[in-house]
């Protein structure tokens, strides 16, 4: 069964992150939205930690939140895949459950 983890809260703010990453099973994926988009970024704190991540789950980040909050895709952590709106619902579509992480 595979899962859909979607995390909303910056990783400098909230737990949620981590809790996230220590319950999604390997071949889960996490889509990045809101403020959950900082831990897609480069030279941060949580770096390292989401690199470690994608060796069991695959990453994604919500493009139109990352240019809300002014970073640009450049700043996206290597392997992490930047999606859109249609990207976000053909996820939920392709997982048979979504989990959000509050």
């Amino acid at each position: 069964m595979s899962t859909l983890h979607t995390v909303n809260k910056s990783p400098f703010e909230k737990t949620s992150l981590d809790a996230c990453l220590a319950h999604a099973t390997a071949g889960s994926n996490v889509l990045l939205i809101e403020d959950g988009v900082y831990a897609a970024t480069k030279g941060t704190a949580v770096e390292q930690r989401v690199k470690q991540a994608l060796d069991s789950v695959k990453l994604y980040v919500l493009g139109p939140d990352l240019v809300a909050r002014g970073l640009s895709d450049d700043r996206v952590i290597d392997g992490i895949s930047v999606v859109d709106y249609a990207g976000f619902v053909d996820l939920a579509a392709e997982n048979d459950k979504v989990q959000a992480w509050l």
